[in-house]
């Protein structure tokens, strides 16, 4: 296989017409010119260039070579450039995953950000309910990144993102939230809007609960999770679910846990992050979890410490 440097010592050559010139433009001498020249002739078991004593001009066998070879230089000079882009963060495909209802308050924003100052940047992204699909994602290579709620498995590498608030969403005038703040165990025998099985919400729920001793009656179950606190405004019971999930314009009442209650959301990387998918971690760091206004309204109403 010809070097790379070979076939531009023969570029310059095939263009220049001399050893001499192709040895200057290229920063080399002569003889390592010439001894590049023959390794790649003997490579080819062909003469590729005749020299005369008006310079050196290219056989049949050279120009015939000679475009495949611009082609060659021309790739092997883009691949380094383009992995030289890529490693500094300003070029290349960063391939995302995220939980569904993560996607438009976590990374909505930060992939908006990076359409206007890393257009060269180019971002795909697969949603997703539960774990499992995740994991499967990562093992086959398909993503390069991920953000979810811990836990996460120790083969992987977690990096932390952001601290989201887990609130309750009740009609308005309930019982649970006659108060400033809610505690866990004030739930006791609720009747809670729940999460289908293929959410993974509904799995932490009921570790949740379990772990607190909480027994609540589910009265009906969605798979979407910003549904949860919208049926739980219309009357149909009590939703406890990531503040992330409540969307703008909500009608029913929210009120923060007492103690806090949240939990902590991820990128999760193969390995050690690339420095594309460490940048982009950085920013999703520095955004956090965007909450609309008035949800943040309600909240801080609800307790009365004024806007957040």
């Amino acid at each position: 296989m010809p070097s790379i440097r070979a076939l531009e010592c023969f570029i310059a050559v095939a263009d220049h017409g001399s050893v001499t010139e192709a040895a200057r433009l290229l920063h080399s001498s002569q003889p390592a010119v010439s001894h590049q020249l023959a390794t790649l002739e003997r490579e080819a078991h062909t003469e590729l260039l005749r020299r005369e004593h008006r310079g050196v001009t290219l056989t049949p066998a050279g120009r015939a070579a000679l475009p495949d070879a611009r082609r060659a230089v021309e790739a092997a000079t883009s691949a380094v450039r383009i992995a030289r882009a890529v490693g500094e963060a300003a070029q290349g495909t960063l391939r995302l995953a995220c939980a569904q209802s993560l996607t438009v308050p976590v990374l909505a924003p930060v992939i908006r950000m990076w359409r206007r100052r890393h257009a060269e940047v180019a971002i795909t992204l697969h949603e997703a309910a539960t774990f499992e699909v995740f994991l499967d994602l990562m093992d086959t290579d398909t993503v390069d990144m991920a953000v979810v709620p811990l836990p996460v498995p120790g083969r992987f590498t977690a990096t932390t993102v952001a601290e989201e608030e887990i609130v309750l969403a009740a009609p308005s005038g309930h019982r649970l939230t006659r108060g400033s703040t809610v505690r866990l165990h004030d739930l006791e025998g609720a009747e809670i809007v729940h999460f289908t099985p293929d959410n993974g919400l509904s799995g932490w729920l009921d570790r949740s609960l379990a772990d607190a001793g909480v027994r609540t009656e589910t009265v009906m179950r969605t798979a979407v999770s910003s549904a949860a606190p919208q049926l739980a405004a219309a009357g149909l019971g009590v939703a406890i679910c990531p503040v992330s999930a409540v969307g703008t314009g909500f009608r029913g009442a929210l009120r923060s846990f007492s103690p806090r209650w949240s939990r902590t959301l991820v990128a999760v990387t193969p390995s050690s992050p690339d420095p594309l998918t460490a940048r982009f971690i950085g920013d999703l760091r520095t955004r956090g979890v965007h909450v609309p206004g008035d949800v943040r309204t309600l909240l801080a109403n609800a307790d009365g410490r004024g806007p957040r």
